[in-house]
């Protein structure tokens, strides 16, 4: 089944060094849209929406990520997050995905009832480079969720991170920067993070190379339409094996 892409607000506010050449801006200045106004979507309720047989549009068992143009605990976002939560808890067959910078907002955007997290929720915390990933592992490890991912994309440095790898973590991901500004990726770092990975027993995902692959002191241009074939074709993905 295709994974299935929600946003129920569009827009975002840059926050750290990982958001300097966001694709979200690039994309809406294309078309002459301001980027940084944030408005809720036609697809809000997307969840909730039925066919006419009554059945809903998205199926059980289907994996949905959310707010893949914005952040899912942005501010300008709080007056309407209560009411995704209750969509989120009333679709528990359909598991969700919220991919996030702003881990440190997670506390005081939760609803009453989360408890030690829903099984139906993966929460994925975003790390760039060593600095938010000091910043933000401990905290992120910390919090009661029960299903954690990490996403270092775009990758800008060498990340060690080691100590915060274990149980808790299902998954990293890692990928570069696309777009023509973008920062170059050095495969060096990809191994690396790979193999803390591998001897943390955590799964380990490629996602992409990124425009600008730097591979044994070699610098590749990749165009956008390849940059995730040429990943997979890298046969470095591993999945973990856990009891």
């Amino acid at each position: 089944m295709k994974d299935i892409i929600w946003n129920p607000w569009h827009g975002c506010v840059k926050w750290s060094e990982g958001c300097r050449n966001c694709y979200v801006y690039r994309r809406d200045t294309s078309v002459g849209r301001d980027a940084s106004k944030v408005a809720r979507t036609k697809t809000f309720s997307y969840p909730l929406s039925k066919d006419r047989s009554g059945a809903y549009k998205i199926p059980p068992g289907a994996s949905v990520f959310c707010c893949m143009t914005s952040d899912f605990f942005l501010d300008a976002a709080d007056p309407w997050r209560e009411e995704i939560w209750d969509i989120i808890r009333t679709r528990s067959d359909v598991h969700f995905s919220i991919i996030t910078k702003r881990i440190t907002r997670f506390s005081e955007c939760i609803p009453a009832d989360w408890g030690t997290g829903w099984d139906n929720v993966t929460i994925c915390c975003t790390v760039e480079n060593q600095r938010a990933a000091n910043e933000r592992l401990p905290l992120f490890l910390s919090l009661p969720i029960r299903k954690k991912n990490i996403v270092c994309e775009p990758l800008l440095s060498p990340i060690h991170m080691e100590q915060w790898l274990g149980p808790q973590i299902s998954l990293v991901i890692a990928g570069g920067e696309s777009g023509l500004e973008a920062r170059p990726c050095d495969y060096a770092w990809i191994l690396d993070i790979r193999r803390q990975c591998v001897d943390a027993g955590v799964s380990f995902w490629f996602k992409q190379t990124g425009a600008r692959l730097i591979k044994d002191g070699h610098m590749y241009r990749i165009r956008r339409q390849y940059q995730h074939s040429q990943a997979r074709r890298a046969g470095i993905n591993y999945t973990a094996k856990r009891k």
